[in-house]
């Protein structure tokens, strides 16, 4: 029987790294194929096997798409995920994965190492989600808009993005009047978990950052953004925040607004299906000119605290994007 849209052809898909901290490779490998349930057990995130266990039984996995190959940093690590998440193969190295598959994520949140990483797929036109933040320096990005500029299908963001306690208020924002000041709290470090603040509060600014300041003391950072249409943007950053972690408040001249995130899974699930979309159709879940900005801000917080704490101009540092120094 041929190929249509009501059937396409299953995605074949790599899971590619793994670093500590960082349970990806674990839940996104679940919420597309499924799971097992007593190995899940064992997975060294708990909250993982929580939400996962937490739907309805049978409706964990995607149709038409497989994680099939597997490669983690530490090769023990592969041997524990691909059994938990029904992966049948494991990689002896990442760039076996070329001819193997349709698609690849790169599940590992340093921002730091994704150029290389993605290097070998881009290079070999697979498609690449990248797990947040894409990138932590402006000659990385560059690399990035370039791979873009040229034709290269790749995607990055936080899962939160897509969040489904933020639908109502985006849907219908008039419960809020005209924006004021935002905030969002999150955890663990600027360079791994500010993204999951930012990208959230982005979608209701849109673009348009003037500048960002990062106060900085131990387990403790403070990110302060302004919006050229006025709006302020603050973001704690609490190393050991985690049990107040997705708190978001949103002010404006109707009122306050405050969000709790705690559905982890259909934020993730979301993300997953939208990376999937976009290799089927080409459809972008959100322009990458905002990515770029988000991660310009992420330079920007970093340039800061480095700096004793200086206010960085966002369209200053947008423009060194577009030029090699």
């Amino acid at each position: 029987m041929p190929d249509d849209a009501a059937n396409p052809p299953p995605l074949r898909l790599a899971m590619i790294g793994m670093v500590p901290g960082n349970g990806h490779p674990y839940s996104w490998s679940a919420i597309i194929n499924g799971y097992d349930r007593d190995l899940m057990a064992a997975c060294p995130y708990p909250v993982i096997g929580q939400y996962l266990n937490a739907q309805p039984a049978g409706s964990v996995g995607l149709p038409h798409a497989a994680v099939t190959h597997i490669w983690t940093d530490d090769p023990a690590d592969a041997r524990l995920v691909a059994p938990a998440a029904l992966i049948p193969h494991i990689l002896a190295c990442p760039e076996d994965a070329i001819g193997q598959v349709d698609a690849v994520f790169i599940a590992t949140d340093d921002g730091y190492t994704h150029v290389a990483r993605a290097r070998p797929f881009i290079e070999a036109g697979l498609p690449v989600f990248i797990d947040k933040p894409l990138a932590l320096t402006v000659e990385d990005l560059r690399t990035f808009i370039a791979w873009r500029s040229n034709g290269a299908r790749l995607l990055s963001s936080s899962g939160l993005r897509f969040a489904p306690e933020f639908d109502a208020l985006l849907a219908d924002p008039s419960p809020l009047g005209e924006l004021r000041w935002l905030s969002g709290l999150t955890c663990k470090a600027w360079e791994t978990y500010g993204i999951h603040a930012l990208e959230p509060l982005f979608r209701f600014t849109g673009p348009g950052y003037s500048s960002i300041l990062l106060e900085s003391q131990p387990g403790l950072e403070v990110a302060h953004l302004q919006h050229h249409s006025g709006v302020q943007v603050t973001i704690p950053v609490i190393a050991d925040g985690g049990a107040a972690f997705g708190t978001f408040q949103l002010t404006g001249t109707a009122g306050p607004q405050r969000i709790q995130l705690k559905d982890t899974y259909t934020a993730f699930h979301r993300q997953i299906v939208s990376f999937l979309d976009y290799v089927r159709t080409g459809t972008e879940p959100c322009p990458f000119a905002h990515t770029i900005e988000l991660m310009a801000l992420l330079i920007g917080g970093i340039r800061s605290r480095e700096e004793g704490s200086r206010r960085v101009d966002i369209p200053e540092l947008l423009s060194l994007l577009n030029h090699r120094s």
